[in-house]
This record gives structure tokens, C-alpha cells and sequence, in this order.
């Protein structure tokens, strides 16, 4: 199927911020998703939660978000793609837990899981 203009803008943009996301997660260390967790014991997820609302606080101040300033709105783009991501983890280790204290140490296939895990959802 042939894309019309508007469809091929999206996909060119979607473009942009996967090949963002991937450089800056080769340049950092999955750190976004893996922090070092130093100071804070926080999750993942919450960790970008924060990140989303600094940016959000600074916009909000004044820092920008001019029609010229795109590194902003890739930034914010960025961290919800990242937010989604981190939440499709959370998700899995929490079909983990269900499975593993259905199971003990013993899980024998992720089909398994996955089908005790509907009776969740």
C-alpha cells in the first residue's frame, strides 16, 4: 500500500526518534532502562516519570519550547517511547512474578506464563 504525504511525514519522524533513541542508548549504556542506581533505588520507570516532568517543569519556566527548538520535543518524544518500553518491562517481570509463584523456580516455558497470565488481565 502506497503511503500518502502525511502518512510518510509520520513515518520519516517515527524514523528520526527510533535512530535517536538507539544512538543515545549506545552512547549512555541502556541507562535509561538499567540506571546504576548510585543515590536512587527507584524503578526504571519512575526514574523517567521524574525525567518527563523535569522537562515538562522547564518548558513550563520558560526554557523553551520554541518552534525552532525541536531537541525538546524529541527529548519528550524520546522519554515516552522509553516510558512505554520500561512499562512493557514492568509488565513482564510482573507475569514473572505471577508465574514464579505459581511454578517456584521450575517455570518450564514462557507459553506457560503467558497463559496463566491472561487469567490477570
Amino acid at each position: 500500500m502506497t503511503m500518502n504525504e502525511t502518512e510518510l511525514k509520520i513515518s520519516n519522524i517515527c524514523d528520526d526518534i527510533k535512530e535517536l533513541l538507539i544512538h543515545k542508548n549506545r552512547k549512555y549504556g541502556n541507562s535509561a532502562l538499567k540506571p546504576n542506581r548510585i543515590f536512587s533505588k527507584s524503578s526504571a520507570t519512575e526514574q523517567l516519570l521524574v525525567r518527563i516532568d523535569d522537562k515538562l517543569n522547564r518548558i513550563m519556566k520558560g526554557a523553551g519550547l520554541l518552534a525552532t527548538d525541536e531537541d525538546v520535543v524529541n527529548d519528550l518524544i524520546g522519554y515516552l517511547v522509553l516510558l512505554k518500553v520500561s512499562m512493557e518491562s514492568d509488565k513482564h517481570n510482573d507475569i514473572h512474578e505471577i508465574a514464579t509463584s505459581i511454578y517456584g523456580k521450575g517455570i518450564k516455558a514462557e507459553s506457560d506464563i503467558l497463559d496463566h497470565a491472561k487469567d490477570f488481565d
